[in-house]
């Protein structure tokens, strides 16, 4: 298999592939002001270095948990320790408002910061309820903020950036289906916070860690909507903790007649050299694409390897510092703009039904 460059990509008629460059400060520096709350899952830690890289400035930190409130605090010495959430939403400076808090008091908190003017950046998944998906559908109409949702496993893997980019300039022709595979560790359990086993918190495999596998399929196919076929969790290995699903699968066609599958679990073994191998294969119609995003496995090769054969060849490419994390620059352009050039605001939501409505037919 041949290793190439992106400027040595074969396109089907000769022509090159136009590939963004990489991402710079969106703005100056104290031009974009925002404040972290809600710290109870690590992925705050890269939400806030990203927004900070993208040209944002973090002033305000707060948490229930002083303790979660000052390990922030170190990484960011200028920002502020915030008494309480409401001194964070009172100061006119901060325009946005980034959190990772229990999955179910996300949706809440998104309404309190919209409510105070600021738009909102949380951590996936943003609901657990569809009540909570219809409040903020409501609050965004009605305050004109936005409700801007962390889908890591795409916004922060280049390969994953990387393919869409190719799939948009027909690399693959037409997008027919998606396998998304999300394998997760689950660590030592005196690890993990106490919501984490209870599902009225977490909301549920599917809605959980399940949620990063709709975007990328409606990203990947360019579907609206999608009805679900099956879907089903489990708890396969962990009865000691009877209200984790530890696995779960479902099955969706797109409005455009797309398809998709996907699985994910709480089982990746401790032999694995990172917390997961996840892996994407898109097929085309006149090609496939896979992503292997965090290791490639059986080699010393790092994650961010994407895949490609059609009718000409056979690659392999290292996504690796060639299209960085340019959502943060866009979105914060997005904030100061009021445009939708890192994603819509609708992209964001239906996201979040579809992974919503995949656990409701799982639970029922």
């Amino acid at each position: 298999m041949a290793v190439i460059t992106l400027d040595t990509l074969n396109k089907k008629d000769g022509g090159t592939y136009v590939i963004p460059p990489l991402p710079q400060p969106a703005c100056a520096k104290g031009e974009f002001v925002f404040a972290a709350t809600g710290l109870e899952h690590g992925h705050i830690n890269g939400m806030c270095a990203d927004l900070c890289k993208a040209g944002a400035v973090l002033k305000w930190v707060y948490d229930r948990d002083p303790q979660k409130q000052a390990k922030l605090l170190e990484k960011y010495p200028d920002a502020k320790p915030a008494r309480c959430l409401q001194e964070i939403l009172d100061d006119p400076a901060v325009q946005l408002v980034a959190a990772a808090d229990v999955p179910n008091l996300r949706g809440p908190l998104g309404l309190q910061v919209m409510d105070a003017g600021k738009d909102y950046f949380t951590d996936k998944t943003p609901f657990t309820s569809m009540d909570q998906l219809d409040a903020a559908r409501k609050q965004v109409e009605a305050t004109g903020r936005k409700y801007m949702v962390y889908f890591g496993e795409r916004l922060c893997c280049e390969c994953a950036m990387l393919a869409g980019d190719l799939i948009s300039q027909g690399a693959i022709g037409k997008v027919m289906q998606v396998i998304g595979l999300g394998p997760h560790r689950l660590g030592p359990p005196s690890g993990r916070p106490d919501w984490f086993f209870k599902k009225e918190q977490y909301g549920g495999i599917l809605c959980d860690i399940g949620s990063h596998q709709c975007e990328q399929f409606l990203s990947y196919t360019g579907a609206k909507d999608a009805q679900v076929n099956f879907a089903r969790v489990a708890n396969f290995g962990h009865q000691e903790f009877p209200e984790l699903e530890d696995f779960g699968e479902a099955s969706l066609i797109g409005d455009n007649g797309t398809s998709f599958y996907f699985r994910v679990d709480w089982f990746t073994p401790d032999g694995l050299r990172t917390w997961g191998d996840g892996r994407t294969m898109i097929l085309g119609s006149e090609g496939t694409i896979e992503l292997r995003k965090y290791v490639d496995i059986g080699n010393d090769r790092p994650g961010n390897q994407l895949y490609l054969f059609d009718q000409k060849q056979e690659v392999r490419i290292d996504a690796k510092g060639t299209v960085g994390h340019r959502f943060f620059s866009q979105f914060i352009r997005d904030c100061l703009d009021r445009t939708e050039l890192a994603m819509s605001q609708e992209h964001a939501f239906k996201a979040a039904e579809l992974c919503l409505k995949i656990q409701q037919v799982a639970d029922a």
